[in-house]
C-alpha cells in the first residue's frame, strides 16, 4: 500500500533519517524530486504522491482532511524505522500538522521536527473559498499564486485535467474544522514568503498556538518559493534550522 504512495523515493539503506514531503494544492511528488539530489548523504528524502495526480492521477482524490490524513499516515508506518521530519508546503504544511497530531494520539513515533510552509495558522480560514466555484473563478484563484504558468491556465485539455484535483485540494483546505489538542511537543518552523500576497505573516502568526517551540523565517519569493528556493530550503531542514529572529507581529 504505501508503495504507490511512496513511489518517488529512492531508498538510502545507509540514511539515519528521512524527509516526509507533502504537496500543496494540486502538486504531485514530482515538486519535490529534484530533493534527492540537493540532500546530504545521510538524509532520504520521501516525496508523497497523493491520489488524483502523477502516477495515481485515475485515482480519486480526497476531498476531506481526515481520511486523507488517516491514509496518509497508514502509508507511513514502514518508514517510522529511523528518525524522520515533516514538510509541507500551503496545503501541505495542513497535512503535516495533522498527520504528526494523529500519529501522536496512535502513539506512534514523532517527527523530529515538523516544517510547515506557506500554510496559514490551522484554523485561520482560506479566503476567498473556491472549492465550489466556476472554473473560471478557481483559476483566477490560482492566477492569484503567481505559481501556475499562463499558458497552462490558458490550456483547456489540461485545465480540464488538473482542475477537479485542484478542486478537491481546495475542498480539503476550506472544510477543515481545527479540533483542539494540547501543542505538540516538537520542533515547528514556519516558513512564510516576503512577497507571498495569499499567505500573509499575520496568517501565520497562530502556528504560536501549536507547539511548544515554534520559529518562523521569512524567505524571498512569494507564494511558491518552494520551488525557487529548494536548495536552501534542503539546507535549512537537513540542519534543524538555528534560531533565527521572530519576524512575525
Amino acid at each position: 500500500m504505501s508503495e504507490q504512495w511512496f513511489w518517488a523515493r529512492r531508498p538510502r539503506p545507509a540514511a539515519s533519517s528521512r524527509v516526509v514531503c507533502l504537496p500543496y494544492a494540486g502538486g504531485a511528488a514530482a515538486a519535490y524530486r529534484a530533493w534527492e539530489h540537493l540532500a546530504p548523504g545521510h538524509v532520504e528524502v520521501c516525496p508523497v504522491e497523493l491520489p488524483g495526480r502523477g502516477v495515481r492521477m485515475g485515482e480519486e482524490p480526497y476531498r476531506r482532511l481526515t481520511p486523507l490524513v488517516r491514509a496518509l499516515a497508514d502509508a507511513l508506518e514502514p518508514l517510522l524505522d529511523r528518525p524522520y521530519t515533516l514538510f509541507g508546503h500551503s496545503m501541505g504544511g495542513l497535512l503535516a500538522f495533522e498527520l504528526a497530531r494523529l500519529l501522536r494520539r496512535r502513539g506512534r513515533p514523532e517527527p523530529a521536527h515538523l516544517f510547515v510552509s506557506a500554510a496559514p495558522a490551522p484554523g485561520r480560514p482560506w479566503e476567498p473559498t473556491v472549492h465550489d466555484a466556476t472554473d473560471a473563478e478557481l483559476k483566477a484563484r490560482l492566477r492569484s499564486f503567481n505559481g501556475t504558468p499562463p499558458e497552462v491556465l490558458d490550456d483547456e485539455e489540461l485545465m480540464a485535467l488538473a482542475l477537479p484535483v485542484i478542486r478537491a485540494d481546495f475542498a480539503v483546505l476550506e472544510t477543515y474544522e481545527l479540533v483542539a489538542e494540547p501543542p505538540l511537543d516538537i520542533p515547528l518552523t514556519v516558513f512564510g514568503g516576503i512577497h507571498d500576497r495569499a499567505v500573509k505573516p499575520a496568517d501565520l502568526a497562530g502556528w504560536r498556538d501549536h507547539a511548544t517551540t515554534v520559529r518562523f523565517r521569512m524567505l524571498p519569493g512569494g507564494h511558491f518559493f518552494v520551488d525557487e528556493l529548494a536548495p536552501e530550503l534542503i539546507r535549512l531542514i537537513t540542519a534543524g534550522v538555528s534560531p533565527v529572529c521572530d519576524p512575525v507581529r
